[in-house]
């Protein structure tokens, strides 16, 4: 059991990392190839460094890269989700954030002409990918991401909808500052970004778990004190081939306990019978799991 542990731990960090990584070329595609040749605006705390970058070049007599404003932006949120969040979380972020700010100065932007629909289109879809992926596989990209999943884990609100709202506010300066016709074709890559990011990132959809089992105790022990969910219990079950007794669990979990709960179920009864459903929505006291 111990090299099984050894071994998923093994395999959940090179996840990490590999999420990591595929986010950082992602995000530099997004940008280099699609939103700088567009002239459009990213979401969140890309978006606002691009604002900079712009800014900068325009006003100043230096120019404030994307790149470095993406690192300095985010410093203070890896503060925010150190505290509030978990530390292995956070180590994860900074290593796609890391990787994110090096990859967008390595991965050299294209001078082409596309259409900005075009740009805003594969731009908004590609960063969506990378972004899910990476909050699918227990990352966060910085950011708003981190604000996102803070309020959502006080509030339940969609995270991408949240994105979608407080990235209008970018879309409003870019509007007054650089022209609307930016700013139209920005709203559209972020609209694109956050839909994308939900179809990805299915970590805030609830799961039904029915468990049938003959030792249910240890199953609702391991249940409680690692996952702290409500379970209901219904005793009196009877199997129909031995016509033995069981006892039925019902609980309700995210899709991201899927693992830990199969893990849970294993180690107490392996010849549990476990079912799982998507839920639709879920009314009632629902504590959302911690993020570590």
């Amino acid at each position: 059991m111990d090299n099984i542990d050894k071994f998923n731990r093994r395999y959940n960090f090179l996840s990490k990392l590999s999420a990591a990584f595929f986010y950082s070329v992602a995000v530099a595609v997004a940008l280099n190839f699609f939103w700088t040749p567009g002239h459009m605006y990213s979401s969140g705390i890309t978006g606002f460094a691009q604002l900079i970058n712009s800014m900068s070049e325009r006003f100043m007599p230096f120019t404030l890269s994307t790149s470095l404003m993406y690192f300095a932006l985010n410093v203070p949120l890896f503060i925010l989700g150190w505290f509030k969040i978990g530390r292995k979380f956070t180590f994860f972020t900074i290593v796609a954030v890391v990787l994110g700010s090096v990859m967008m100065k390595v991965i050299t932007p294209l001078t082409v002409n596309w259409d900005p629909l075009l740009c805003a289109i594969f731009g908004g879809t590609i960063n969506g990918i990378g972004t899910g992926f990476a909050l699918k596989n227990g990352i966060s990209t910085g950011g708003l991401d981190i604000i996102g999943i803070v309020i959502r884990q006080k509030t339940g609100m969609n995270y991408g909808k949240f994105n979608i709202i407080v990235n209008l506010v970018i879309i409003a300066a870019a509007g007054f500052v650089f022209g609307w016709t930016r700013a139209l074709y920005s709203a559209l890559t972020i609209f694109i970004n956050g839909r994308v990011i939900d179809a990805v990132y299915t970590q805030h959809k609830k799961m039904q778990v029915m468990i049938i089992t003959e030792h249910p105790h240890n199953i609702i022990k391991g249940i409680q004190e690692k996952m702290h969910r409500g379970i209901t219990i219904l005793h009196d079950a009877e199997g129909a081939y031995g016509h033995t007794e069981k006892t039925v669990l019902i609980t309700i979990i995210d899709r991201y306990d899927m693992y830990d709960i199969r893990q849970i179920v294993t180690k107490a009864d392996p010849y549990a019978f476990m079912s799982v459903c998507e839920v639709e929505k879920v009314y009632g006291r629902f504590k959302e799991q911690e993020i570590v």
